[in-house]
């Protein structure tokens, strides 16, 4: 791996192989409760200028379990973007921590930490995209259908940070990938080329919810209107109704289809409660496997 955990796109196919491996050895580990304290004497920082509680919860309790010592560093903490340069947070921080994690709004604010930061840089999420979800996702698929042959994940909502690294992931392992989204709310354009120019993927930006979901393996949603996009979601609850994932929807794939939603959902918007309880609903799994994913590469970013 790269020095940094910043994107998809930056590990090879065979990489995301041995990141999956050794998430479901570590998953093994951490439910046994074995001795792994391959961060003892180590610390994480962990920068957030964008709540999260799974974020925290999962990275802080993983690192505490490996032996290290996880810090919080709230928005109040670290203005990034704003008291002081970011190059000049990354120099000091790296000088005090042996990883950095970082939760931030602008793209390029994480770019930068990674760029002057001695310590590696794992990337919990910005406005752009969010690799360690889609890491959890595609290992929490695998132990479902124990496969990731002939997969098509079909995405319902807002073309946003999810779908970006979606495509990112589709631009190395072999899927269908369907992004369904209203008209106006498609996924950034350049991510889209980078998928179909690799070739590896089938992919398919759709806005008919009849066609988009025929044969999907997986349906996946999202909130429909984000943190920072909150002023916008009455507009979009009316845009995105037809885009409501519900028992209607789900019988519809002519699959046997699993439901996974990277949460906090949003019930009775995006999704229905009865989705979210169903049995094919996979989201907890998924929110279970974020912890054991970061665990995965913040390891494997230090060996």
């Amino acid at each position: 791996m790269d020095k940094h955990f910043l994107h998809i796109k930056d590990l090879t196919k065979e990489e995301i192989f041995d990141l999956i491996s050794l998430s479901k050895d570590l998953k093994s580990k951490f439910r046994n409760k074995e001795d792994f304290k391959h961060f003892h004497n180590k610390s994480l920082a962990m920068i957030f200028a964008k709540p999260s509680a799974r974020t925290r919860i999962s990275f802080e309790t993983g690192f505490t379990w490996m032996g290290g010592h996880a810090l919080f560093l709230g928005p109040n903490d670290i203005g990034i973007g704003k008291r002081e340069a970011n190059k000049d947070i990354a120099r000091v921080v790296s000088r005090y921590n042996d990883v950095i994690m970082a939760r931030l709004f602008d793209h390029k604010h994480i770019l930068e930490l990674a760029e002057y930061s001695n310590s590696p840089v794992v990337n919990g999420l910005t406005d752009y995209n969010h690799p360690c979800q889609i890491m959890a996702d595609i290992l929490t698929i695998s132990e479902h259908r124990g496969t990731l042959d002939d997969l098509h994940v079909c995405y319902v909502g807002d073309g946003n940070n999810i779908v970006h690294s979606w495509l990112q992931l589709a631009a190395r392992l072999p899927m269908k990938f369907t992004c369904l989204c209203p008209e106006g709310f498609s996924p950034d354009e350049a991510t889209v080329e980078l998928a179909m120019t690799n070739g590896v993927s089938e992919i398919v930006i759709s806005h008919d919810t009849i066609e988009g979901i025929k044969g999907a393996d997986v349906i996946y949603t999202d909130v429909w209107a984000s943190m920072g996009q909150k002023e916008e979601a009455e507009a979009r609850e009316k845009l995105f109704a037809e885009f409501q994932v519900n028992g209607d929807m789900m019988s519809r794939t002519g699959k046997d289809t699993l439901f996974m939603h990277c949460l906090p959902a949003e019930r009775g918007r995006e999704t229905t409660d009865n989705v979210m309880e169903a049995d094919y609903s996979i989201v907890f799994d998924q929110a279970e496997n974020r912890l054991h994913v970061q665990n995965a590469i913040m390891v494997a970013l230090t060996s």
